[in-house]
């Protein structure tokens, strides 16, 4: 069964979402992205930070829609594109911040960089792999050790467009299916597999039709709006819970940026990056929330200042954070 989920603004609080839920949301968003222009800043004007990042512009409705369905003791699998996932999550910007240094005081003691920053079990984060789809085949083997403690716990794994036609998708959905496991599939459908437009690599419109060769539900959902993503991720969590098994849910959205923080991404068509921009997720999930008179312009303005300072000081953090010490690199080594 594929299914749209389709949410209207007007009814944002109709759903059972409270202002203070709606709220933090929005903040999340902005966080995500006032973290990620710093980020870029001290990369290519600072030169303050080194080594491969994959930005998360243009994405965060994803990563706080879902996160925001999610309850203690529910996990995330991330990928290569995890500086969203991780503050969705939860995990201080500080220690995000220190990671991309290479400090002691970052989510990998510094060891893991960019790519690897969304690690943290204590926070419901457990692994993230830079390998393309491979976190779908550990989520799926997270989801089966729920299953054999009778836990009522789901587990989330994020991965691109791109991933879906990789082995790993395909072995790790199959097993998913027929042992009816409680995992989430989220695709995070932003067009592109590096310079490789989707429609060039898959022979679907939807790529959540590929759930209908395993039998499980498909849903579409505007992965630029929010409220849209945490609907439908409700709807699979619940379905996840009672033993129905997993559900793969695409959430289409955009990069606003290139694939890295290197790429320019010239090969995208002009016209198209200024449509999406106009679907700009946090421009227009500010627009709704001022219009349902769940926050003023003032209101909004003392929340971007507040995440400024944070911001900031998270900053001032990994600066200051040691490095780990080169004596004690040998215990992170296991093989």
């Amino acid at each position: 069964m594929i299914k749209e989920i389709i949410v209207s603004p007007k009814d944002y609080l109709k759903l059972g979402l409270s202002k203070v839920k709606l709220v933090w949301m929005l903040k999340k968003m902005m966080e995500i992205r006032f973290f990620e222009e710093k980020v870029e800043e001290l990369y290519l004007m600072k030169g303050l930070i080194t080594g491969p990042a994959h930005l998360y512009f243009g994405e965060e409705a994803v990563a706080v829609g879902v996160c925001s369905a999610l309850e203690n003791g529910d996990l995330i699998i991330s990928n290569h594109r995890g500086h969203g996932h991780a503050l969705a999550k939860g995990i201080p910007m500080k220690e995000v911040m220190a990671e991309l240094f290479g400090k002691a005081s970052g989510t990998c003691k510094g060891l893991g960089g960019s790519m690897h920053v969304a690690i943290s079990p204590e926070r419901g984060s457990l692994f993230a792999s830079a390998i393309v789809g491979s976190g779908i085949p550990i989520a799926v083997g997270v989801a089966l050790a729920f299953k054999y403690e009778k836990s009522d716990r789901v587990v989330v794994t994020f991965f691109g467009d791109g991933a879906v036609n990789t082995g790993a998708f395909h072995e790790g959905v199959n097993l998913a299916a027929i042992w009816k496991l409680p995992v989430i599939l989220v695709c995070e459908n932003n067009m592109y597999a590096i310079g490789m437009k989707a429609e060039k690599a898959v022979a679907l419109k939807n790529l959540a039709e590929r759930a209908l060769g395993y039998g499980i539900p498909g849903l579409i959902v505007n992965g630029n709006d929010p409220v849209a993503v945490w609907l439908a991720t409700k709807e699979a969590i619940e379905k996840a819970r009672k033993g129905e098994g997993p559900t793969f849910l695409e959430c289409k959205t955009y990069r606003l940026k290139g694939h890295g923080i290197y790429d320019q991404a010239k090969y995208r068509p002009k016209e198209e990056v200024e449509a999406w921009l106009k679907k700009d997720p946090i421009i227009n999930f500010k627009k709704n929330l001022i219009e349902l008179n769940v926050l003023s312009e003032s209101d909004i303005q003392a929340l971007e200042n507040e995440i400024k300072r944070e911001l900031e000081e998270a900053v001032d953090f990994a600066q200051k954070s040691p490095i780990l010490p080169f004596e004690k690199l040998k215990n992170y080594v296991y093989a």
